[in-house]
């Protein structure tokens, strides 16, 4: 047996025994007392809620059911307006029967949580604007400042083309949301698959996101902004002063088609005098360079504190003026302080490192002196295709910072010729051949986190409890994204 054929097999192998794990994350296993169901066949029966008599909205079967209930829709085509605003004690679970064969569109915002809605799980739902003159948002939780919005989940969701403003926005005091296994792509100009604005205690846990604007006949305006943004705009008008314990954990970003000055994730935004973001913990992920489009940097700090990016993976050319991070000051900013970066690793296969075709030079990062306050580059590995790391006398954060910094080929497969996974309605699948979300989860770990050759951590700091797929990691833990 050949050792492409051994790779293969052993790739299969992870495959299978991860899928527990992320299993136990798509899925959810929530019992409800009361079950009601959603249909949008005409029914000519007085509608009360049952399986032979089911509602036609899913707003109306919100507003009506009791606590502790689950609501199935059957598949269909749901054009409406959903605005939640209800508190329920022991909760409420939105189920689609069949995961993504009910769809929830409008040319307006399709889906807001507001005032006390509390406690609710949406699960297994295409969700999306109609066309190009729908009017902003797709996903609204907004708190208003003072209110209580908390403890939403989304989960197995496919979250894609808003064509005004963002995919999802969290604002103005939201706190204890869970973002779980679904896919984004595609949101409007100067706008992010998720914008979280002064919220707290959120997680974005094991979600994939891309953009391909081509597949859904939208042209590549080079406009969009980040894949996820982190932030407080409105100060100390609402409970929260700076965005605060986000937890962006397992997730996978590729295919970048966006702003220049953008990219995948923007910690800080607004030039505020204040940290706009701290507690802020970005681990396990996988950044793919598979997109010939440039970005300013994957990763970006302004204005915020207590930053902590570790145990990713970041693999492939990604054209850009920084390849690791750019950290600076906007506006009335603080200069950034406590950035720690470690057990990460950083491998571009072309030995270009940053650089393509808008960008006459390469650089590791993009960090003025006076930008940045403080940070720690510790345990991390390095590798430009045999090349150099770029580094740069007016840049404060270099791989030279690094005292335990690895220079070494973690023989990752090179992210090329990557299958976005768009969903087909018609066929029920997506465009990678996956008919879930684990699967397409699964596909791109298996080819492309997996290293070859994988490198035990030395950095003094601990490495993540678990990996991307949710598995435990060992005391003698690998770096990056996979164990």
């Amino acid at each position: 047996m050949n050792n492409k054929k051994i790779i293969v097999l052993l790739l299969y192998w992870v495959t299978l025994n991860s899928f527990a794990s992320l299993y136990d994350s798509c899925t959810s296993n929530t019992q409800r007392k009361n079950t009601f169901y959603v249909s949008s066949d005409i029914n000519k029966n007085k509608p009360d809620g049952s399986i032979t008599k089911p509602w036609k909205s899913i707003n109306s079967a919100i507003g009506r059911v009791k606590d502790d209930s689950l609501i199935i829709v059957k598949p269909g085509i749901y054009k409406e307006k959903i605005k939640i605003k209800r508190h329920f004690e022991k909760g409420i679970t939105v189920r689609s029967q069949i995961p993504y064969q009910a769809k929830i569109t409008q040319n307006q915002r399709v889906l807001a949580f507001l005032q006390k809605a509390s406690n609710i799980e949406v699960e297994g739902f295409e969700i999306t604007h109609i066309d190009e003159f729908s009017s902003p948002l797709i996903i609204h939780m907004d708190a208003g400042g003072k209110n209580r919005v908390r403890n939403i989940t989304l989960r197995n969701n496919i979250i894609h083309d808003s064509y005004n403003n963002d995919l999802v926005k969290i604002n103005y005091g939201v706190e204890d949301i869970q973002i779980i296994c679904n896919i984004f792509y595609n949101q409007g100009d100067s706008d992010e698959h998720i914008d979280v604005n002064s919220a707290k205690n959120i997680t974005i846990k094991n979600n994939v996101f891309f953009n391909d604007f081509q597949k859904s006949d939208r042209t590549y305006t080079k406009k969009s902004s980040s894949f996820i943004a982190v932030k407080d705009s409105d100060g100390d008008l609402d409970r929260f002063l700076g965005a605060e314990k986000i937890f962006i954990n397992g997730n996978i970003f590729l295919n970048w088609q966006g702003s220049h000055g953008a990219g995948f994730v923007l910690i800080g935004e607004d030039g505020k005098p204040f940290f706009e973001a701290h507690d802020i913990h970005i681990f396990n992920n996988l950044f793919l360079g598979n997109s010939d489009y440039s970005m300013r940097s994957p990763l970006g700090i302004k204005g915020a504190k207590d930053v902590y990016f570790y145990n990713n993976t970041i693999s492939g050319n990604l054209p850009s003026n920084a390849y690791a991070i750019r950290v600076n000051r906007e506006g009335d900013n603080l200069a950034p302080k406590n950035i720690v970066l470690h057990n990460n690793i950083w491998a571009d296969n072309t030995g270009t490192m940053g650089q393509g075709k808008y960008e006459k030079s390469n650089d590791f990062s993009d960090s003025l002196y006076t930008h940045i306050d403080s940070f720690t580059l510790d345990g991390n590995l390095y590798w430009n295709g045999g090349n150099d790391i770029p580094s740069s006398i007016f840049d404060k954060l270099n791989y030279g910072d690094d005292p335990h910094s690895i220079i070494n080929d973690p023989k990752l497969n090179p992210p090329k010729n990557i299958i976005t996974p768009t969903w087909d309605a018609k066929e029920s699948k997506f465009a990678d051949g996956s008919y879930d979300i684990e699967q397409v989860f699964n596909k791109l770990i298996a080819n492309f986190a997996v290293p070859q050759q994988p490198v035990k951590s030395i950095s003094k700091f601990k490495a993540a409890s678990d990996d991307i797929y949710n598995k435990i990691r060992p005391k003698k833990a690998n770096i990056g994204a996979f164990q």
